[in-house]
C-alpha cells in the first residue's frame, strides 16, 4: 500500500470519527459538568466518574454536543443498600421548552433488600407520560452494568446489558408521534425525589445514610454530531440504520418477552385509571 493511499485512509477514518462520534478517552472529552461541580469526581484518570448526592445538592452532567440518531451507552454502578427516594437518571433530551423530545432511563432507589426499579419514558413532539417500569433481575449496585439507547429511523430500543427492555416503534404512518426532527444531547443526574420515586413517595430518603454515590465509566456515543455534516442523520449507511438494527433479532425478541413477562411492574398502556382508552401507540403494538 503506497504512502498516498495510507494517508488518504487515515484522513477518511479521522473524518468518519468526527461525523459519527466515538468512545471518548476521558469524561471531559465528550461531557461537561452542568450542576454541582463539587459533587462530581473524576476517577481512573478521567475515564470514570463518581456522582454524589447529599443534603446540600445532587449533581449532573451533559454531552458537549447533540446527536441526531445513533446509540449511546454507559456502564453504571448504582447506589447500594438503602437508596430509597433517590433517582439516578440517564437520558437524551432535545433541550427545547415546548416541543420536547426525550428518551429516559430513571433508576428509582429502594429500601435494602428490595429490587431496583428502572423507569423508562419517551417524549415525542412535546408529549410524554409514556412510563414503563421494570424490576432489574440483578443487583445493579454490586458491579457495573451497561445501559444503552439505540435511536434510529425505525425504533427506539432501551437495553440493559444488551437485553432489550423497551421498544418504541416509528409508527408515524399511523399518525403517532416519533422523535425524529430534533437532535438530542446526552444527560445524567443524581437527585432526591422522595415525593414519588420509591413506592409512590411512601418511602422517604434517609439522609443519615448520605452521602449517596453512583459510578459511571465506558461512555460511548456513536451518532451524528450536531453541528456536523447536514446529511449525516439521513444517511442510510450509518451502521445503526442497518438491517440488523431495524428490528429485534429472534434472540433479542425472546429476551424482550422474558423481561416483559417476568419483570415488568407498570405499563402506562394498561393503566385504565390514567387512560380509559389506551393511547394510539399502545393499540399500534409498540
Amino acid at each position: 500500500m503506497g504512502r498516498t493511499t495510507v494517508l488518504s485512509l487515515t484522513f477518511f477514518l479521522l473524518a468518519l470519527v468526527a461525523i459519527v462520534g466515538a468512545r471518548p478517552a476521558t469524561f471531559l472529552q465528550d461531557f461537561r459538568i452542568t450542576w454541582a461541580e463539587t459533587h462530581i469526581k473524576q476517577l481512573q484518570g478521567g475515564t470514570a466518574i463518581q456522582l454524589m448526592l447529599d443534603p446540600s445538592s445532587g449533581c449532573g452532567f451533559a454531552s458537549n454536543k447533540q446527536y441526531h440518531y445513533g446509540r449511546v451507552s454507559m456502564k453504571i454502578k448504582l447506589i447500594p443498600a438503602d437508596s430509597a427516594g433517590t433517582v439516578t437518571a440517564f437520558y437524551m433530551n432535545s433541550d427545547t421548552d415546548t416541543v420536547r423530545d426525550e428518551l429516559d432511563f430513571e433508576f428509582l432507589g429502594n429500601r435494602s433488600g428490595q429490587p431496583y426499579t428502572v423507569q423508562t419514558n419517551i417524549y415525542a413532539h412535546g408529549k410524554g407520560d409514556r412510563e414503563q417500569r421494570v424490576n432489574l433481575w440483578f443487583d445493579p449496585a454490586t458491579d457495573y452494568h451497561t445501559y444503552s439507547i439505540l435511536w434510529n429511523h425505525y425504533h427506539v430500543v432501551f437495553s440493559v446489558d444488551d437485553v432489550p427492555i423497551r421498544v418504541y416503534k416509528n409508527n408515524e404512518g399511523r399518525g403517532i408521534p416519533y422523535p425524529k426532527a430534533q437532535p438530542m444531547g446526552v444527560y445524567s443526574t443524581l437527585w432526591e425525589a422522595d415525593d414519588w420515586a420509591t413506592r409512590g413517595g411512601l418511602e422517604k430518603i434517609d439522609w443519615s445514610k448520605a452521602p449517596f454515590y453512583a459510578y459511571y465509566k465506558d461512555f460511548d456515543i456513536e451518532g451524528c454530531a450536531v453541528p456536523g455534516p447536514a446529511n449525516c442523520a439521513s444517511n442510510s449507511n450509518n451502521w445503526w440504520e442497518g438491517a440488523a438494527y431495524r428490528q429485534l433479532s429472534p434472540e433479542q425478541a425472546r429476551k424482550y418477552r422474558w423481561v416483559r413477562t417476568k419483570y415488568m411492574i407498570y405499563d402506562y398502556c394498561t393503566d385504565k385509571s390514567r387512560y380509559p382508552v389506551p393511547p394510539p401507540e399502545c393499540l399500534a403494538g409498540i
